[in-house]
């Protein structure tokens, strides 16, 4: 990993429940980048040098992802929640010295930190999300074409065993086709073959297979649920918003993007990228051209 991320650290901590693995590198405001499925905190290897001229960026592996643990599932799902992912990222920063700090987060990583920005309003100073709808609009908005292409969402949600028993006897087979698949080329050139063999390497594991099914199983439940608390009681996103979303991605098959997260945040900015849904790896510079201004934003 050191030739992704030449110059950083790791990190190590103890959240009260789960074990999470950081890279930290830079100098500056801190800046936390959340990745999502089926991939690590390796995903941001080529935004990461730009990013780090101007920030200090923590790259956690989610709870069930990469070097961190996977913890035990309970009946609710709650251990899998974006809000208790959201905590583990809190006492990560908290421990680095970071009480207030800007976020961002491609897929399920996006999921913890618009949940962060909800249950933490004085924590996060700015959010950017990277090609995705919130996950009350997924639920309540799949269209045909929309299912087709996220079918995932649908499988992963089964209850034990069935995913878990379909992907096991062919992990590595079943995250390339995913993976080319969402991209806009519809293979895997986008990724780098460090990069690509880090995601191998994880994905391959019973116990990894097993905990990113119990994020999805959380999405569909004690998720959704959360979000339709804070719809029902009119809770916005305060903190400026950036949401990022790839022209062959998958938000353009769920609506309107740009009038759903106006539903969610007071101070909402958009833009589409050219790319599928791995952005950050399919046009990294693209990417950064939105990012890198957002981020510097005094207000």
């Amino acid at each position: 990993m050191s030739d992704l991320f030449p110059n950083t650290r790791e990190h190590r901590v103890e959240t009260g429940g789960a074990e999470i693995f950081a890279r930290i590198g830079g100098e500056g405001p801190p800046l936390l980048l959340l990745h999502g499925y089926p991939q690590t905190h390796a995903m941001w290897h080529a935004v990461a040098p730009a990013l780090m001229a101007h920030h200090t960026c923590v790259m956690p592996d989610l709870r069930g992802y990469g070097f961190s643990s996977c913890p035990a599932n309970t009946q609710d799902n709650r251990p899998y929640s974006k809000r208790v992912m959201a905590e583990d990222m809190r006492v990560l920063m908290r421990g680095l010295g970071h009480e207030r700090f800007a976020v961002v987060g491609h897929d399920r990583g996006a999921r913890v930190g618009y949940r962060m920005a909800l249950d933490h309003r004085s924590t996060v100073t700015r959010l950017a999300l990277i090609d995705i709808m919130s996950t009350w609009d997924m639920w309540h908005g799949f269209s045909v074409a929309l299912a087709m292409k996220t079918y995932h969402w649908l499988f992963l949600a089964q209850p034990h065993p069935l995913p878990e028993m379909l992907i096991e006897p062919a992990p590595i087979g079943f995250l390339d086709y995913t993976m080319a698949r969402w991209t806009k080329a519809k293979d895997l050139s986008a990724f780098a073959p460090a990069a690509l063999a880090e995601y191998r390497l994880h994905f391959a594991t019973p116990e990894h297979i097993h905990a990113t099914c119990n994020d999805y199983r959380a999405g569909q439940s004690i998720d959704l649920a959360d979000d339709e608390a804070d719809l029902t009681a009119g809770h916005k996103i305060a903190c400026p918003l950036l949401v990022l979303w790839g022209d062959s991605g998958i938000p353009g098959d769920a609506g309107d993007p740009s009038a759903s997260w106006r539903r969610w945040a007071n101070q909402v900015k958009t833009g589409i990228v050219a790319g599928g849904h791995f952005l950050a790896e399919e046009n990294p510079q693209a990417t950064l051209a939105h990012l890198l201004p957002f981020l510097a934003r005094k207000r």
